[in-house]
């Protein structure tokens, strides 16, 4: 029988000494974030901050990371500090160190789901962590204000139903929905019924032009706000490649046609209108 010498231990490589240092995220129900870290992955807290930089390279937010328990580092985002609708990428930076692109260690997204805010602040805020599809860690952030929160979609044979909530400011009898085309078109209405803060509408899907159609919120009628209708009050940062709803086929003048609903990338809600393939 031939005798196994022992094996040596694996040696560190560089590559592993270049492991990106990662951050776990917790959200709480007012819009909050708190990021941890090991001590490990930075050395010395000292001068430390966990840094979110806007994607249009204009704009920084520097949060001082600061010893927490177990021998962890934590930096809080509250929801009082403002951070302008976008997407926003971290990092960690030691006083006189480049700044590190953070990975997303483990989300604690359970606050955000069914979500319902106060709107009493006038706005809605939502920050949402989530990986790059370069596996860095990123928040996605919006600010309304006001905010129409889209709900539950219907879609029947010719028409869309669609319900709401609406954050920051009052519903009136004058209250419509605007389908604003975005090649030009002249705009269509959808009248609105209200209960308190909830609402609800139905787009005839029929007579839509071919082309996309965003949707509006009017609450106070022409001379109120208009605010655009969108679905962000839960733990999705990107509802496009998830909510995926069937699409209804319309015979008209021109040909046959499909329409239905779609979250855009930035998770508004819109309509489109397409000739049918055979």
């Amino acid at each position: 029988m031939t005798a196994l010498a022992p094996q040596a231990a694996p040696q560190p490589t560089d590559e592993d000494d270049a492991m990106p240092p990662r951050a776990d995220c917790t959200a709480d129900s007012a819009g909050g974030l708190t990021f941890d870290m090991t001590e490990l992955e930075l050395g010395d807290a000292g001068g430390t901050h966990l840094v979110l930089r806007h994607r249009d390279g204009l704009q920084e937010v520097r949060l001082p990371l600061s010893p927490a328990a177990d021998g962890r580092l934590r930096a809080a985002l509250p929801s009082s500090v403002e951070l302008p609708e976008g997407r926003w990428d971290a990092y960690a930076q030691t006083a006189d160190g480049e700044p590190e692109r953070l990975t997303p260690g483990l989300n604690d997204l359970r606050s955000l789901v069914d979500r319902v805010p106060s709107g009493a602040r006038g706005h809605v805020a939502v920050r949402i962590p989530y990986a790059t599809k370069h596996g860095n860690l990123s928040v996605r952030s919006w600010l309304r204000a006001p905010h129409a929160e889209a709900g539950e979609l219907h879609i029947g044979e010719d028409e869309l139903a669609v319900r709401g909530r609406v954050y920051g400011v009052a519903l009136t009898p004058d209250a419509y929905v605007e389908l604003a085309g975005r090649e030009g078109q002249e705009a269509r209405r959808a009248e609105v019924q209200g209960d308190g803060a909830a609402f609800g509408f139905t787009v005839a899907l029929p007579g839509l032009p071919q082309g996309v159609w965003d949707l509006w919120l009017h609450p106070a009628g022409a001379a109120g706000p208009r605010v655009r209708i969108a679905r962000l009050l839960d733990d999705i940062a990107d509802k496009k490649p998830i909510f995926v709803y069937p699409k209804v086929t319309l015979e008209t003048e021109h040909g046959p046609v499909t329409a239905g609903p779609y979250y855009t990338r930035d998770n508004d809600l819109s309509v489109t209108v397409t000739a049918a393939t055979s």
